[in-house]
């Protein structure tokens, strides 16, 4: 039977393959065509997977000649550990979102889906490109869309500011109403035009609102506990995405810390459909 880093690599390339536009490029091209895209992506999960720094992670796999037979190369074809950096900062976000979004769908999600938001700790950056990005806060702010039944996540939001997150919270489901029927969240993500758009979008949103008045206590007393409280699965999911992966960012720039996050939610896509 085919090792479970077989399978995941399987997994991760089919998903590459498919998140770039057209047909999937040869895997590398000699003289200025260089390395193919999804080529990149999956050596970027495979770190992520194997928990490895970039150059030992290339050292690794020139051991492993079944796993690089799996991205059509021989080990004396793979980049330099300087080319799998830049290439993750050069490819457009969408390439790495998009196999999020197909990993999301190797699972069978529920009726009941949930958001939130935690905390990243992040490297220090250098003083200079900390003014030069008004890089004023430690952690990356992260919104996470999760499937109660499968723990799969969705979708995920990632800002280097502190918005509130009915903002975001706003922004991450109006884009998957179409994966969405019933959202549970906490009384940070209490707003009267959120709720009304979901329910536009025929989404059932269980959303406590902020007790402020005794009208508040009675909203509350209706909405249905058992599944507001299976928002505590995001939380779960945090928790295991940091024990995991590790809960530092290792990426120095705020767009590749963003990368980042979205490739840690991807592979833990796959390895849950292992």
């Amino acid at each position: 039977m085919p090792s479970r880093l077989s399978r995941f690599t399987d997994r991760l390339v089919t998903l590459a393959k498919r998140a770039v536009s057209g047909d999937p490029s040869p895997p590398v091209k000699k003289g200025d065509g260089g390395y193919a895209d999804w080529v990149i992506v999956v050596i970027h999960g495979l770190r992520e997977y194997l928990d490895l720094p970039y150059r030992r992670l290339l050292d690794v796999l020139h051991e492993m000649k079944g796993i690089v037979k799996k991205l059509d190369l021989e080990p004396s074809d793979l980049p330099d550990f300087t080319t799998v950096c830049v290439r993750k900062q050069q490819l457009p976000m969408a390439v790495w979102r998009t196999p999020l979004r197909l990993s999301a769908d190797l699972h069978d999600t529920g009726d009941v889906q949930a958001i939130d938001a935690t905390g990243f700790d992040r490297h220090s950056a250098s003083r200079h490109y900390a003014d030069r990005a008004d890089y004023t806060f430690k952690s990356v702010k992260t919104t996470a869309l999760v499937d109660c039944e499968t723990s799969t996540v969705l979708d995920i939001h990632c800002s280097m500011k502190q918005p509130h997150d009915t903002h975001v919270g706003r922004q991450v489901l109006t884009r998957n109403l179409n994966q969405l029927q019933t959202i549970t969240a906490d009384k940070g993500y209490d707003w009267d035009d959120l709720r009304e758009e979901l329910r536009e979008g025929d989404v059932r949103p269980v959303i406590k609102p902020r007790e402020f008045y005794p009208l508040d206590l009675a909203h509350n007393a209706r909405h249905d506990d058992d599944i507001y409280h299976r928002r505590s699965v995001v939380e779960a999911v945090f928790f295991a995405l940091k024990q995991r992966y590790g809960d530092t960012l290792r990426a120095r720039t705020w767009f590749g810390q963003f990368r980042e996050l979205v490739l840690k939610a991807t592979v833990r896509n796959v390895e849950l459909a292992l």
